[in-house]
């Protein structure tokens, strides 16, 4: 289901999506806060046009499970011959999505950690994603009310499909492409906010906020656009490692952003083979729970990139 608000004035066409995973309510929260607001009077669209999307999958926020039969955000595209329950999702998401300019999608995460930002690369026409939007994107993430950016998803992402596939890393991309990235594939921009541990009570208040700021930075709303953050802590996924084997374990208990030196010992294979950190950075989206032949853990380094503070 999705609610649409449209002002009289031109303006910009936001559309705020919830529980892409259905174990990550926070969004599902503060939207419908939003949604009530709105059909109250408290907030008013003075331009432009609103979409929210509470619950964008339903078989999985009902089960509050991650995916109901696969991962929603990835290989997302509309399906000519739909083979699964997401397949009939993207075949409805993906058009509603096109139809806007600007994307909010509000998730969290399983690690205890604080809410930060992913947005997209660098304005480029390289062959993985080209982009000519990033100023729009870095402007709306310094006013998201969070203290860390992360970007290089995609690239990142498509390098290591593309080692596991033994395919070059452009024809791996379809597999890392999420809400965002088909938004960007159609013409628009867009950010993602992790708003922080899915049991966090603070999550709910963390998008419900990040939808005001984006509201007020767009003008969709009669407020002055939001203050930059003071620090920002900018950080570009470089290096995912992937668990060849159920035994691979972890020499730490992890959690994202941890940081680490170069040489640090990260875990072991099962036939007691180290991992070492190839460099110094941070731990990213470390899953000691993996299957064999999935991501392990990311690592990311410092990049100048919105970094500030």
């Amino acid at each position: 289901m999705s609610v649409t608000y449209v002002s009289p004035h031109p303006g910009s066409k936001l559309i705020v999506l919830g529980a892409v995973h259905g174990n990550e309510i926070c969004g599902t929260l503060a939207i419908r806060r939003v949604i009530d607001e709105l059909d109250r009077g408290a907030l008013a669209l003075v331009s432009g046009q609103l979409t929210l999307v509470p619950v964008t999958n339903p078989l999985a926020y009902k089960n509050r499970r991650r995916n109901g039969e696969r991962n929603l955000n990835r290989n997302l595209a509309p399906s000519s011959v739909p083979r699964d329950y997401e397949d009939h999702i993207a075949n409805w998401l993906c058009p509603l999505l096109a139809r806007h300019e600007v994307l909010l999608d509000l998730h969290s995460f399983q690690a205890p950690g604080a809410a930060f930002v992913m947005l997209g690369p660098e304005n480029n026409q390289g062959p993985i994603e080209p982009f000519s939007q990033a100023a729009q994107e870095e402007a709306l993430a310094l006013r998201l009310g969070v203290g860390r950016a992360l970007c290089g998803w995609l690239s990142c992402y498509a390098a290591g499909a593309a080692r596991r596939d033994g395919a070059p890393a452009a024809s791996s991309v379809a597999q890392g492409t999420g809400t965002t990235e088909y938004m960007r594939s159609v013409g628009g921009w867009a950010l993602t906010l992790e708003c922080g541990q899915h049991d966090d009570p603070d999550a709910p208040h963390v998008a419900y906020r990040a939808i005001v700021n984006t509201l007020a930075q767009l003008q969709l709303i009669d407020a002055p656009r939001p203050e930059e953050a003071p620090r920002m802590e900018g950080l570009r996924l470089c290096e995912v490692i992937d668990k060849a084997h159920a035994s691979d374990t972890f020499a730490s208990d992890w959690k994202s952003f941890d940081p680490v030196s170069a040489g640090q010992l990260i875990g072991k294979r099962h036939d007691g083979t180290p991992v070492f950190a190839p460099f110094e950075g941070r731990v990213v989206f470390p899953k000691g729970n993996a299957d064999a032949g999935e991501e392990w853990f990311y690592l990311a380094k410092a990049h100048s990139r919105l970094n500030r503070g």
